[in-house]
């Protein structure tokens, strides 16, 4: 094993502007949703990954695994959300519950809301990003995840293990 190294002063510095932008840009994406379209984050992410599924619904284990949430953390929210009427459970012909979907006011929300956001993503990242800024930020995104992806296939000792893609659900 290697000997762990500290960073340099201009790395530190340029480590925690990245980290503080970050961390201001989500607040802002968050306040913004939360005051012009009375959801979270967490609830958007859902309402789009719904959205997005077929009919507008999947079994709650497959909910869990596309936001990358451990399904208590997804139980909890969707209680929230069925109470607001933005989710329905839906049931099997025993009458077990086993998914959930869109109601139309979740679907009006989530409508609403991708536009807003977008609006808001464009505002707040692109409007000062030159094609270049976005090039680099491109290629040095896709190398960070294909490194951090490649390692989570191997195991402390270096033996392939098999992995799963849980990135996506940070996209929303």
């Amino acid at each position: 094993m290697t000997k762990p190294r500290t960073l340099e002063p201009e790395q530190w510095e340029l480590w925690d502007g990245w980290m503080q932008a970050q961390r201001l840009l989500a607040r802002e994406l968050d306040r913004d949703l939360q005051r012009d379209h009375g959801i979270s984050k967490a609830e958007f992410s859902v309402l789009v990954t719904l959205q997005r599924a077929a009919e507008g619904q999947l079994r709650v284990g497959e909910l869990a695994e596309s936001l990358g949430w451990e399904k208590s953390r997804v139980a909890h929210q969707l209680t929230r959300m069925e109470n607001r009427e933005l989710v329905a459970r839906t049931a099997n012909r025993s009458g077990r519950r086993i998914g959930i979907r869109l109601t139309a006011k979740g679907r009006t929300a989530v409508k609403n809301a991708i536009l807003g956001h977008a609006d808001n993503i464009r505002r707040y990242f692109f409007e000062t990003l030159t094609p270049e800024q976005a090039a680099a930020i491109r290629a040095w995104s896709r190398q960070v995840v294909d490194r951090i992806e490649a390692r989570c296939g191997e195991d402390a000792d270096g033996i392939a293990v098999e992995s799963t893609d849980r990135l996506d659900a940070d996209r929303s």
